[in-house]
């Protein structure tokens, strides 16, 4: 009788065997999904990983369906599942839950993608009734802020085109900061209505007319151009080091081009969902139909559908995504572009598997035998190692494009400013002498503030009490306009208090600065300003990325507040000045990574100003500004940058001198964790001595009720890493049963 070993969407070791009914024999290939049951009641999708003949010495249950006609699981995928799930110390389920679409792993039916969307009701869609409509909201603030929102987001008004924007109902919640009550009640006045509009899944945005041809290139792009096909004579990974707004996009666009007319497809891979807006514009410009995007913005049933035309006859020659877009199905890949490759973004924090998608993707192309060109104007620190020692080709691009000059940097010594009360809340005299001068000429200002919410925490001035997450060991942040405080770690809220539950003071006040709080204080400075904030509290909905992205590239604004997502890759022409408020918070982070970030962060989002025509400044805010760091930052200097690190990291066991692995306990009960912590750190010092540090407590003790320790592994290049893994599966597994520890959960961030 013949057998199927499946893998189930679930976080469990290996595969689970099942009997293929004689009926289904020839019909059941590795990759297809099939139904089958597990425990007394509960059935799953698995998919199919081998066929064999051997009998399991249990009595085996059968499968129940089969529920494709040809494999939605190609072989080189399955084999990335395996790497990942044997590298990343992650359950095969886990992968599979990880890079398999919803709707694949369910049994459900095909529906219309339906969206919602707002608009004036018929009686005020004329000068006369938009101002009847104003007037009956004079007494009812909200909702007219809520009204003004829409009207704004519609465009409604404006001479020239009236009401030529539709806007989604989620769009106008997430961008007036309200409920659907309050909606409701516009809605009731009959001044706002919904209807419900049916849109296509795939390629919405494709633009219309003659495509454009990639346009040629500049001499010192040629150069990088040719350098790279050199450097792909001889190796997989290239790894394409250009300043900010050199014209790396130019040169990944002549070798897609040519990756096409070779009848190869591409998968490009940009680190965060914002980025896809400007981006997939560019690109559908010169590719069409031909471009296909994918990320997790985007419904299940897209991502179904995107899944299942790659396996089609017509596949989308080229994939735009984030990093999840590198599990799908690829029949011909010939070229992997990964855009910004020193960011963060692209490694997976939670849930398992904690892949790092840079990683993976180079694994993934080396399986099909395509080329890896990993971009960047910041590389990070294992990537230039690799490029410097040889493992990586190299080809560098030190000038910008048409020979504008990268951006002069300023540092302001925020202490000294303070000392002389010459501060202005979070701004400098010099910051806001220059954004006032910048938006009287008609151009652009994008401030850096890499922390969301209103204010960091609130303090009682009188006992210094802060208010603490009751699941998580964290300070609350305050959200002014919810006004709520949020838990940044596991999302619960609560009422702003009145009095200190210590003291009794009503002395309660803010410290810091959150995006929030910029908005609110730039809004009182320059009442002239248009201001968009653009953080993980306004970017909730899929469209508000476009619509913040768009109005900001049109004018419709001219001062962008946000955190790290205005330093990933932007390109808006306009930007003459960018403020970095507050870099001693990305500098003083407990990470042996942080001084890299903060140099990375910086030295984008200053390359987001003067990217066409006059040169731009930056104003660089710290209290400590005879850091070498800084000097590296004003300098553009990331070789000198690069050396310093290279010393420390090699002094102290990191990466990429040394391979780490992060080893995590949860545990409801604090004396469990740190018990079983004790434990498990003496049992891996037994096998690997002085590796091993710690446990310790992190930095956050205590996520969702669950307390936490940490043992960190420092293993040299060179070990034997499969038999590393296999004293830590063995650990792992050897604690799980050990009775006294029934709820308590290890797993394991490899390179963290």
């Amino acid at each position: 009788m013949p057998y199927a070993d499946v893998i189930l969407p679930l976080p469990l070791p290996g595969t689970f065997t099942y009997a293929l009914p004689s009926a289904w024999e020839d019909r059941v290939r590795v990759g297809m999904r099939v139904l089958v049951p597990l425990g007394k009641s509960k059935h799953y999708i698995a998919i199919v990983v081998a066929l064999h003949d051997h009998k399991p010495d249990f009595d085996c249950k059968e499968i129940q369906e089969v529920l494709d006609e040809a494999p939605i699981l190609l072989p080189h995928q399955l084999t990335l599942w395996r790497w990942m799930s044997d590298y990343y110390m992650a359950p095969f389920g886990d992968v599979m839950t990880a890079a398999l679409p919803g709707g694949l792993k369910t049994v459900g039916k095909y529906r219309p993608k339906k969206e919602s969307y707002v608009r004036l009701a018929d009686p005020y869609r004329s000068p006369e009734g938009l101002n009847i409509a104003k007037n009956m909201l004079l007494r009812a603030q909200r909702q007219q802020e809520v009204f003004e929102t829409y009207l704004r987001l519609a465009h409604t008004g404006e001479a020239e085109n009236e009401n030529d924007h539709e806007v989604t109902k989620e769009e106008l919640l997430n961008e007036a900061h309200t409920n659907m009550p309050m909606l409701k009640n516009l809605i009731d006045r009959g001044i706002l209505e919904t209807y419900d509009k049916e849109v296509g899944r795939l390629n919405t945005g494709a633009v219309a007319g003659p495509l454009q041809s990639v346009k040629a290139l500049s001499p010192a792009q040629q150069q990088a151009y040719d350098a790279i096909h050199q450097q792909f004579n001889e190796k997989q990974v290239v790894l394409l080091h250009g300043v900010t707004s050199s014209g790396k996009t130019e040169i990944y666009l002549h070798l897609i081009e040519e990756t096409l007319k070779a009848g190869k497809q591409v998968l490009y891979l940009l680190p965060e969902i914002a980025l896809t807006v400007q981006m997939m514009t560019r690109l559908q410009r010169v590719l069409g139909h031909q471009l296909g995007i994918y990320h997790s913005k985007y419904s299940d049933a897209e991502r179904v559908e995107i899944w299942k035309k790659q396996l089609s006859d017509e596949p989308y020659s080229v994939i735009l995504g984030a990093r999840s877009a590198l599990f799908l199905p690829f029949r011909n890949l010939g070229l992997v572009i990964i855009d910004e490759e020193h960011e963060t973004s692209f490694k997976q924090q939670d849930p398992a598997p904690r892949y790092h998608a840079r990683s993976s993707a180079i694994m993934l192309a080396h399986e099909v035998g395509a080329k890896v060109l990993l971009g960047t104007a910041t590389p990070s620190m294992e990537s230039y190692y690799n490029a410097q020692t040889g493992k990586y080709g190299l080809v560098t691009l030190s000038e910008r494009y048409q020979g504008i000059e990268l951006p002069e940097i300023e540092v302001v010594d925020v202490k000294d400013l303070r000392h002389r009360k010459m501060m202005t809340g979070a701004f400098s005299p010099q910051l806001l002498t220059a954004i006032r001068k910048t938006l009287a000429e008609g151009n652009q200002v994008i401030l850096f503030q890499n922390r969301r919410g209103f204010a960091p925490m609130i303090e009682c001035r009188v006992c210094g009490w802060t208010p603490k997450c009751q699941n998580c060991d964290v300070s609350l942040t305050l959200h002014k306009r919810l006004n709520l405080l949020v838990c940044h770690y596991c999302g619960t809220t609560y009422r702003v208090p009145d009095v200190c539950p210590n003291c009794g003071s009503t002395e309660l006040s803010g410290r810091g600065y959150g995006t929030e709080k910029i908005e609110d204080q730039i809004r009182d400075l320059f009442p002239e300003a248009r201001v968009a904030r653009m953080d993980l509290d306004t970017t909730r909905s899929r469209h508000a990325y476009s619509r913040l992205i768009n109005d900001f590239s049109s004018g419709r604004t001219n001062l962008l507040i946000g955190t790290q997502m205005v330093t990933k890759g932007l390109d808006f022409e306009r930007v003459k000045v960018v403020g970095i408020l507050d870099a001693d918070a990305m500098l003083n982070q407990p990470d042996f990574r942080a001084y890299e970030h903060a140099f990375t962060m910086m030295s984008q989002v200053a390359g987001r100003a003067g990217r066409k025509g006059s040169r731009g400044k930056v104003f660089l805010q710290t209290k400590n500004p005879d850091l070498p760091v800084i000097h590296q930052v004003v300098s553009h200097d990331f070789p000198a940058f690069y050396h310093d690190q290279m010393e420390e990291r090699s002094y102290f066991h990191y990466p990429p001198f040394y391979h780490l692995i992060d080893v995590y306990l949860r545990h409801p009960k604090e004396p469990v964790v740190e018990q079983a912590a004790r434990e498990l750190g003496a049992q891996l010092r037994q096998w690997f001595g002085a590796r091993v540090l710690g446990p310790d407590k992190p930095v956050v003790g205590r996520v969702r009720t669950l307390s936490i320790r940490k043992i960190v592994l420092k293993l040299e290049n060179g070990i034997d890493r499969r038999k590393v893994r296999e004293y830590l599966h063995y650990a792992q597994t050897t604690m799980g049963k050990d009775p006294r520890y029934g709820a308590l959960q290890i797993f394991f961030d490899v390179d963290p």
